[in-house]
């Protein structure tokens, strides 16, 4: 037997984090699992709602990893496809009682289920018909701001740079997680080595363009960073990149895991007259970036 919440929880943010406080709390009370049945993949992906352009805040194993850490006992994904799409609430219903065990299912104040698209209230609702009489939906309150955070809001903020307010709506900081390959290695010329990264999930959101102070994690340990992410006008690039300086770091980490975490924006990303001119901001923006650390 287990208490039930269903949704994509793209970034677990927190209003997310209100419903699964009280799903964990129902479930802890009723002496059943907390299970999240969520899905992959995005379903704007695979209804094609500007499939091109949209990015997503976790990658499914984040997204597990976030919620395990919230206390959840399970979380089951089910394949979002279009015919899974067209499933009534009462199918749904019906499909998480019978796969999952589902007593009790919490749910978002805003949060609609099945392309009938019911509430915690419809499905309470004796004038409505669903499966076994659904008495047991429960709705989530929100708590503080919560309400007014969502993962659309996060995206904007992160595509405008503005990480820290993404931070505040998400309640941790956001990171990106890829492999180091090999760029043009111009930075090792003037004194500036980067790690060039290569995304393991293409859909990830990238912050939008700009210089950042960053944490970065390789080889098990975390290290102060800035990130420079875009097209770097100044040497004619036009592939947009996410190119890594680790301060105090010198080791070959060609091919290794690296995850870098932002802490804030230093600037945007500009065209320099120079070589030598880029090479003096990025000194300033070294210093700033050793600043930031001390704070």
């Amino acid at each position: 037997m287990a208490v039930v919440t269903t949704g994509f929880f793209d970034g677990v943010h927190l209003g997310h984090r209100a419903v699964i406080k009280a799903l964990v709390s129902s479930a802890r009370e009723r002496g059943e699992e907390a299970i999240v049945v969520t899905f992959w993949p995005h379903p704007r992906t695979v209804l094609q709602q500007d499939a091109r352009e949209f990015r997503i805040l976790t990658t499914l194993d984040e997204k597990k990893a976030l919620l395990a850490s919230l206390g959840v006992d399970r979380v089951e994904v089910i394949p979002f496809t279009r015919a899974f799409a067209a499933m009534t609430a009462r199918e749904y219903l019906a499909l998480l009682r019978e796969r999952y065990g589902a007593t009790r299912l919490v749910m978002g104040y805003d949060n609609r289920i099945g392309s009938d698209r019911l509430t915690a209230a419809d499905l309470s609702d004796p004038d409505i018909e669903v499966v076994g009489r659904c008495s047991w939906a429960e709705e989530a309150a929100p708590e503080d701001a919560s309400s007014a955070v969502s993962s659309t809001r996060i995206r904007n903020a992160l595509l405008e740079g503005r990480v820290e307010d993404a931070e505040a709506m998400l309640g941790y900081r956001y990171s990106l997680c890829g492999a180091v390959v090999a760029g043009n290695r111009l930075g090792r010329t003037i004194g500036f080595p980067t790690a060039n990264m290569q995304l393991y999930e293409p859909l990830k959101l990238i912050p939008g363009n700009g210089v950042y102070a960053v944490e970065a994690e390789v080889l098990g340990s975390k290290w102060q960073g800035m990130t420079n992410i875009g097209v770097r006008p100044t040497v004619g690039g036009s592939a947009r990149t996410v190119e890594t300086h680790l301060l105090a770091f010198v080791e070959d980490i060609y091919g290794l895991p690296l995850r870098i975490t932002f802490l804030r924006k230093l600037r945007d990303e500009i065209r320099f007259p120079s070589l030598d001119a880029l090479k003096e901001q990025l000194a300033k923006d070294r210093t700033a970036r050793a600043w930031i650390a001390e704070k």
